[in-house]
């Protein structure tokens, strides 16, 4: 059930006429508490969303007792009027709910640089009526490009984590583009979720990099009602974020427009952590070599080219390169023949050895492909 997998949530989805392909459109999930303990991240980019704008007010005490979410419309770049229709879904969404303005989230996606019609808003948040069953609902309206809802479940000892997510395109860091909320009935006050949720994004969601584009509006939210009355451990909470925040990116990944191939790649024996990560994302987002992918062609050349960009320790003539466990380059040299590598499946793994540490990082990415390409190129038409 997704959001409302977890005891002491409620949520919906409806359809408000806010996207012209039709469909669910808005989302609404409430905490009943009886904590209302919450944190959230959000996009880097300097660029933000009039409700990232607002939300990160809403955060500021920890506090949260609902979150409404639109399709069908980005609301950035639409100054004032943009940001009053922010404040004015959360205030209807106060009244409906009987909580406070002030500790209702508030996320939109879709095209940048378009008022979204506060009157159809009002009135779908009007007529919304939430329930326990109500979380397939609300995944389905937060969709956009989406193909398929991504949901997810993990279960604690006595608690649990139900989530939801979307997104399909621009994803990279910081988050992807995508909203994601998640929600738990353990008993724990917002600096746990808030350690929690960032221990998790940063090895999870921060490292899906499908096409190097960063969103205006991303936010991923934790909330908890405290319903189930037990206190987790911290690192066993910890996993369990991380557990359904790299379900949900990979449902992401696998999802990403247009592409053909899902690709893990994966760092290994890096001076540091950061340099595997900097290598892993110097591949994942080199055009040649997601090119090469898709035309089923294993250049583990286009991979050494793209790792001798980055500022990352390693000696460029000692690198080991594998691709689908085919070791095509070995120390720096032509290693097995890359007529081994089949590259017909969806799934793509390449393992890069750096031989300069201990140190070890994923990033996932996906092909370039001509569906992502026309996908993109009509996006507001």
């Amino acid at each position: 059930m997704s959001v409302t997998h977890a005891q002491g949530f409620i949520a919906t989805g409806l359809e408000t006429g806010l996207k012209n392909s039709g469909g669910k459109d808005l989302a609404l999930v409430q905490n009943l508490g009886p904590r209302n303990a919450a944190a959230v991240v959000f996009t880097s980019n300097r660029a933000k969303a009039n409700p990232i704008l607002w939300s990160q007010q809403v955060i500021a005490d920890g506090i949260v007792s609902a979150i409404v979410l639109n399709s069908g419309g980005a609301n950035c770049y639409t100054g004032s009027a943009g940001f009053q229709v922010t404040h004015a879904t959360a205030e209807a969404v106060a009244e409906k709910l009987g909580v406070s303005a002030g500790d209702v989230l508030v996320c939109s996606t879709g095209l940048i640089g378009e008022q979204l019609p506060l009157d159809k808003i009002l009135a779908g948040v009007t007529a919304a009526t939430l329930d326990a069953d109500g979380g397939i609902d609300a995944s389905l309206a937060i969709m956009t490009t989406d193909s398929k809802p991504k949901r997810s479940v993990v279960q604690g000892d006595g608690w649990s984590i139900g989530g939801m997510a979307k997104g399909a395109g621009m994803l990279a860091p910081a988050l992807a583009t995508m909203l994601v909320v998640l929600t738990t009935d353990a008993d724990l006050p917002s600096s746990v979720l808030d350690a929690a949720l960032r221990s998790a994004t940063r090895v999870t969601f921060d490292r899906l990099d499908s096409d190097g584009c960063m969103s205006t509006n991303d936010q991923v939210s934790l909330l908890a009602s405290g319903a189930s009355g037990v206190v987790p451990d911290l690192s066993e909470f910890t996993e369990a974020v991380t557990a359904i925040c790299r379900d949900l990116a990979l449902q992401l990944q696998a999802d990403a427009e247009g592409s053909s191939h899902d690709i893990a790649i994966e760092t290994i024996n890096a001076h540091s952590e950061d340099d595997a990560v900097e290598v892993g994302r110097a591949v994942a987002r080199n055009n040649l070599f997601k090119a090469a992918v898709f035309g089923n062609d294993p250049n583990w050349g286009r991979v050494l080219a793209a790792v001798g960009t980055t500022q990352a320790a390693f000696d460029p003539y000692a690198i080991d390169v594998s691709i689908n466990a085919v070791r095509v380059c070995i120390s720096g040299e032509p290693g097995e023949s890359r007529d081994l590598v089949d590259l017909t499946p969806r799934a793509v793994s390449v393992l890069i050895d750096l031989k300069a540490g201990e140190r070890r990082a994923t990033i996932w990415t996906n092909d370039l492909t001509h569906d992502y390409v026309h996908e993109n190129s009509a996006y507001s038409s």
